[in-house]
């Protein structure tokens, strides 16, 4: 889950807004707006083209006046005529290909087109809302376009809260051209009622990111299926998809997602000239970075070696820095700031080596990136291709290595087969989920659900909760996500008077109920609007209102989520059996796909073929391209990499004992499974198996193979 979700919860959310708006007194009259012409809002259309010269003369003139940029490249001036004439439009650029400009462009252009036709008034111009899942790319965009005179925005969790309200105040006066946040902050009821209310509505809704929309990209986002919903509910002019990787069925999948004709699909050639395209395979004992030393010494300048474990990249940043390389590390688990810090350096740097997660080089925006090495088995082609599509933007030769060997299999199988619940814990999940209380509940209730309480309880990770939410969301139409809520509220007193001179019911309900604990006063709103039948909404409202006039210092705590039923939750075994049959079939066939994503990425390394052209077929291209690229190792040596043949090795009985001993439980194989081959989940580390000396113990063997020895220590077999 993004960590959008817990920056501000709903309530909170439309509390401060409502708050805001009373300590500044900004009401905005709006008896005028009848007189304006605000112009009128559709559904998604696609119009027959009528002025495309025009629109490409203003887009030309945009680009030139805003961005200082003499013209367009690759498919850009056609993908934006298409959106100014009043289309929508999925674009497949590869990394680096401005695709961005496919949409800042058009948020510009349509104030132009408003003045020429005269059918919008100042104000009623509408808005671009960019959809995107990286916060640094948002950041940076946006930055970028207040430099050019754009007005632009972004809400998420990096943003402080006066410039939240500002956000929300240009909002409500049509003061925006572009606003960019996350796509789970369209599960917030309050945010959505505030876009639809935007005057002159969303004249363009811009995707980045969209393969994650299809379940059959390699990222796939639950909370991205949602989009096309808000879309149509939203009544959003055009849509434009942007994604750097998308096989033929994912563009298939995003098209229809958005009812796009094929005609609205434009795609450019992932071939890279200026790349070369290496791999080794190396057998178990290679001194791996006494090899890395070799590359790096031999292919100078700005450098991100890609490393798949956080600790591993601190350590391997170490040895680099060790041997008198610039080297320093940068994973997710870094604070904020020295990640920033990390970042900025490396973008000035001309000589410096980044070792990284995949966290890094999301939206980075450098061109002279010499060398992309590939220390770990990425998890599929198209992750391959974005992290390779971020060297050599400004055209010359650029190396990327990859390092392949079965070493890495381990760590990619963590991550492929942690994912997966276990039969045991779905129907804890339902039992949880399902609770006789819930089960009172009318259509129209709601009710809030804490992940990571939960996810202690039925042992799924949040993440994987998250996707299991979405699909009874969207599949099972059980409820809809309605935003999320804190469960902790806490306060110091910082002006007396302010507190004292408030007599509304809320205010003097929180001040009756308080409970000072050293420094904090603390309040429980749940227990106190069961007890005075005041909304909690009004309780948080004026929390708000006096953080906002400065009155306390107020601090929130565990997040929830809230959920508004849209029917009866199942109550019968039967229902209840046959949708934990499909999550876990549907869960499977997840795990399968993973699968076999990166076994495609092996079998393209080690064919006999050119990796540019096998790269390029993948991606659907069959046309225009050389027969061979002479820039791969395929075509420099005509040798074929391959794979070292060290298959996994069989359970060993006497370390199947000593998991069973050790760990004393029978109610679940596939949780035994996981602690022999070293998968982490929250059971494990509530149980503290970790300190038994058996986890891991297996993790030579192959991880379908222990599930089975398992099942039949649990009587299942």
């Amino acid at each position: 889950m993004s960590n959008d979700e817990f920056d501000m919860s709903s309530e909170d959310e439309a509390a401060l807004v409502a708050a805001s708006a009373r300590v500044t007194n900004a009401k905005r009259d709006r008896s005028h707006e009848v007189a304006l012409r605000p112009g009128k809002r559709s559904k998604i259309t696609n119009k027959t083209n009528t002025a495309p010269s025009h629109n490409t003369v203003l887009a030309n003139k945009i680009l030139k006046e805003h961005f200082n940029l003499d013209g367009f490249r690759l498919e850009q001036e056609a993908a934006i005529s298409r959106l100014l004439d009043g289309n929508s439009a999925v674009i497949v650029f590869p990394t680096g290909g401005g695709k961005s400009l496919c949409y800042q462009v058009p948020a510009v252009a349509f104030k132009y087109q408003d003045q020429e036709d005269g059918s919008r008034a100042s104000g009623y111009h509408g808005i671009t809302l960019v959809i995107s899942p990286l916060i640094a790319l948002m950041k940076d965009q946006v930055d970028a376009l207040l430099r050019n005179n754009i007005k632009a925005a972004v809400l998420n969790s990096s943003v402080s809260r006066d410039q939240y309200l500002a956000v929300h105040d240009d909002l409500r006066n049509g003061r925006l051209d572009l606003l960019y946040c996350a796509p789970e902050r369209l599960n917030n009821e309050g945010f959505i009622a505030t876009l639809k209310a935007i005057p002159g509505g969303i004249r363009l809704l811009a995707v980045d990111e969209a393969h994650c929309i299809s379940e059959w990209g390699h990222s796939f986002r639950p909370d991205y299926l949602k989009i096309a919903r808000f879309a149509e509910e939203a009544e959003v002019e055009r849509v434009v998809c942007l994604t750097a990787t998308a096989t033929p069925k994912v563009s298939e999948d995003i098209l229809t997602a958005f009812s796009i004709p094929k005609e609205g699909l434009l795609r450019t050639t992932m071939y890279r000239p200026n790349l070369r395209l290496l791999a080794e395979a190396n057998p178990k004992g290679t001194d791996y970075e006494a090899k890395l030393v070799v590359h790096l010494k031999a292919n100078p300048g700005p450098t991100i070696v890609y490393i798949t474990q956080q600790k591993a990249a601190m350590e391997l940043a170490a040895t680099l820095k060790s041997k008198g390389f610039p080297a320093k590390p940068y994973h997710a688990g870094m604070t904020p700031e020295l990640r920033t810090q990390t970042q900025d350096e490396f973008l000035g740097s001309e000589n410096m080596i980044v070792v990284a997660t995949i966290a890094f080089g999301m939206g980075i925006d450098k061109p002279d990136i010499r060398n992309i090495v590939h220390f770990d088995i990425p998890d599929s082609i198209e992750s391959y291709c974005q992290q390779i599509g971020r060297a050599g933007r400004d055209g010359k030769p650029s190396t990327c290595m990859f390092y392949l060997s079965t070493k890495d299999f381990h760590i990619r199988n963590i991550f492929t087969y942690g994912d997966r619940p276990s039969l045991h814990s779905l129907r804890l999940l339902f039992k949880d989920l399902c609770s006789p209380h819930r089960k009172e509940l009318n259509v129209g209730d709601t009710f809030t659900v804490e992940l990571y309480t939960q996810s202690r309880d039925v042992d799924i990770t949040p993440t994987i909760l998250g996707i299991l939410y979405a699909q009874l969301e969207l599949h099972f139409k059980l409820f809809r996500a309605a935003g999320t809520q804190y469960n902790r509220y806490k306060y110091t007193v910082k002006d007396r008077r302010i507190l004292d001179n408030d007599i509304s019911p809320a205010a003097h309900a929180i001040k009756g109920a308080s409970k000072q604990l050293q420094k904090w006063t603390h309040i429980a709103l749940d227990e106190l609007t069961a007890s005075t039948g005041i909304p909690r909404a009004d309780l948080v409202r004026t929390l708000e209102t006096w953080n906002e006039y400065d009155a306390i210092d107020l601090r929130k705590e565990s997040v929830s989520h809230v959920f508004r039923l849209l029917r009866p939750l199942p109550s019968s075994a039967t229902e209840i059996n046959d949708i934990i049959t499909h999550l876990d079939s549907s869960m499977g066939a997840t795990e399968q796909q993973n699968l076999a994503r990166t076994k495609s990425l092996i079998d393209l390394i080690t064919s006999k073929q050119c990796f540019s052209r096998s790269l390029a077929a993948y991606f659907g291209e069959t046309k225009n391209l050389p027969k061979a690229c002479m820039h791969c190792t395929w075509c420099e040596t005509h040798t074929q990499v391959v794979l070292p043949n060290e298959p996994p090795l069989p359970p060993d009985e006497a370390k199947v004992r000593n998991v069973l001993d050790a760990v004393g439980v029978r109610d679940d194989p596939r949780f035994l499974a996981k602690i022999a081959f070293g998968i982490n989940s929250p059971r494990i580390t509530a149980l503290k198996i970790k300190q038994t000396g058996v986890f891991e113990s297996m993790n030579v063997c192959d991880f379908e193979a222990l599930v089975s020895v398992f099942r039949k220590a649990c009587g299942e077999e």
